[in-house]
């Protein structure tokens, strides 16, 4: 049931990540998969600076971060020559 709640979660946070990036969601599966690395970075990211989360709000909150750092860094590394 817990891998069924990550999915859900990482679908929900790269859903967030692409309204807050660039104003539209990817599709379910682009959504999905954003969400999933969104998750693991995110959770790595909070980890660095000794924070954790709590809750399915504070999972999801640290999913969609993960989620927006790592659009942005697929965003430059598209956008370099």
């Amino acid at each position: 049931m817990s891998f069924l709640w990550f999915l859900i979660i990482g679908a929900l946070a790269g859903w967030l990540a692409g309204k807050i990036t660039r104003g539209a969601g990817f599709g379910v599966l682009a959504n999905l998969l954003i969400g999933i690395v969104g998750a693991v970075l995110g959770g790595l990211l909070f980890r660095l600076v000794g924070m954790t989360s709590i809750g399915l709000i504070g999972e999801l909150f640290t999913a969609t971060v993960g989620a927006i750092v790592f659009l942005f860094i697929l965003g430059k590394v598209k956008s370099a020559p």
